[in-house]
């Protein structure tokens, strides 16, 4: 844009007042020199330098005062000078300002950047052309062990030992993410390498415990409910086979099909429990504005206890809690039911199976569900609620268990927002404590007092 009159004007004009100032002086002292000493060649002289030199002089003053300020941080105001000089010392302050602005800006977009990385849940690192860290997040840090700070322009691969991570680098061929096993002995790592730049690295790493564990998991339960469910099928297509082959008496037919009777029901079981957790898994959490009377629930308890154990043990149950649990009754039976039916398969005969409850002081309440029997190692307790999880599977069979009760339980427990803890040592029995939150647990007895209080009331106003 070509500069207007004004914007030339407002150091110009300045410029050409100094000049006749000067150049009036000039005259002056050259006036004076003429009469003084009667040389009009030198008068001239004389003249003509004093009118450069003031111009000079200025010049000097008010470059000096700019260099003076250039020379600084430049946080303070630039020079107020007029004419060419002031004008020159404002666009350089606002080159400036302007400059710092962009800066400021620029490291605040990339603090920004930083902290957006370094609240990703993956690793984060950066690699410059000799493999040194210039950068990496606290979760790259933690994966590989490293100092953020302390660790920085030291080599990746004099930090980071594994084999298979230094040949992965060297090879350069990153099409497919890296597996590292047993990482600092307690995970595993998905770890992920980009070229970006003129030769630097990119690594991103992401801890996949948790799903090579889901998977492992999958591939056991796919495996466990095939053998479960082959096993009672090919001893049905035994007997089917026994009998289209071979003529068997009256006895021995009776005989056959008592037996694949108990394969068929075996394997409904099974697929009924199959059910029950997909059902628990796939629906939504049970509202707490349903209420559950629990002696009614824990006689149904009794009542097929009794039957299963046909009087071989001490059966005790609280029927007098009068207490009743918010959520669904379907799901709160199976989960008692399934305790107190293992406590009776797997306590010897005589042995003493206790169901009781009680108020805690915060207002929760536990279920507990004991017994005498033949107990369990304490190596096995965290993966008792593993899906088809067997201390003995000959025992489990045996009993007629599908390895799916107690996965069925903590979901219930899980899905009322409460807690289930097993406390056993072997051949001194077992505890499983049902724990669910204050807000799933009254007591019927301030239901009925809030009731016969509302009657006494409207009593008093009529």
């Amino acid at each position: 844009m070509r500069p207007t009159l004004g914007y030339l004007f407002s150091w110009l004009l300045p410029r050409i007042f100094l000049a006749g100032l000067a150049i009036g002086i000039g005259v002056l002292a050259g006036a004076l020199a003429r009469a003084m000493l009667q040389l009009p060649l030198l008068a001239e002289f004389i003249a003509s330098g004093v009118a450069v030199g003031i111009l000079v002089f200025v010049d000097v003053v008010r470059c000096q005062r700019l260099l003076q300020w250039l020379r600084t941080a430049m946080q303070d105001p630039a020079p107020r000078d007029v004419g060419l000089w002031g004008e020159l010392a404002y666009r350089i302050e606002r080159a400036v300002r302007e400059r710092d602005k962009t800066i400021s800006s620029d490291r605040l977009q990339h603090a920004q950047f930083l902290s957006a990385i370094e609240a990703s849940p993956n690793g984060v690192l950066m690699l410059d052309g000799m493999d040194q860290i210039k950068w990496c997040n606290r979760i790259a840090a933690d994966h590989f062990s490293l100092d953020p700070q302390r660790d920085l322009l030291q080599p990746i691969t004099n930090l980071v030992r594994s084999p298979a991570f230094v040949a992965f680098l060297q090879t350069g061929k990153f099409d497919e993410a890296l597996v590292l096993p047993n990482v600092r002995g307690i995970g595993t790592l998905s770890v992920i390498v980009r070229n970006y730049g003129e030769g630097m690295r990119l690594v991103l790493t992401q801890d996949i415990t948790a799903v090579e564990r889901a998977e492992a998991m999958r591939r056991d339960f796919v495996a466990n409910v095939s053998h479960e469910i082959r096993t009672p099928l090919t001893v049905l297509a035994g007997f089917i086979e026994t009998m289209a082959a071979l003529p068997l008496s009256e006895a021995e037919r009776r005989r056959v099909l008592t037996l694949m009777g108990q394969q068929s029901q075996r394997m409904e079981v099974l697929v009924g429990d199959l059910l029950t957790l997909a059902q628990l898994e796939g629906r939504p959490r049970p509202t707490a504005d349903r209420w559950v009377v629990l002696d009614d629930l824990l006689l149904r308890v009794e009542n097929d206890a009794q039957a299963l154990s046909n009087g071989r043990h001490h059966i005790h149950v609280q029927t007098d809690t009068h207490a009743e649990l918010a959520g669904i009754e379907s799901e709160l039976l199976s989960g008692v039911a399934n305790l107190v039916s293992n406590a009776v398969r797997y306590t010897p005969e005589g042995g003493d199976i206790d169901v009781s409850w009680r108020m805690l002081g915060d207002g929760s309440g536990e279920l507990v569900v004991s017994d005498t029997g033949v107990g369990i190692s304490r190596e096995h307790l965290p993966r008792l609620t593993e899906r088809f999880y067997r201390v003995d599977g000959s025992r489990s069979r045996e009993t007629g268990g599908t390895g799916l009760g107690l996965s069925i339980v903590k979901h219930v427990v899980q899905r009322h927002g409460g807690e289930l803890q097993i406390q056993s040592e072997p051949a001194k029995g077992s505890r499983f404590r049902m724990i669910l939150p204050a807000i799933r647990v009254r007591q019927a007895s301030e239901v009925s007092l809030g009731v016969e209080s509302a009657m006494m009331h409207a009593v008093d106003v009529f």
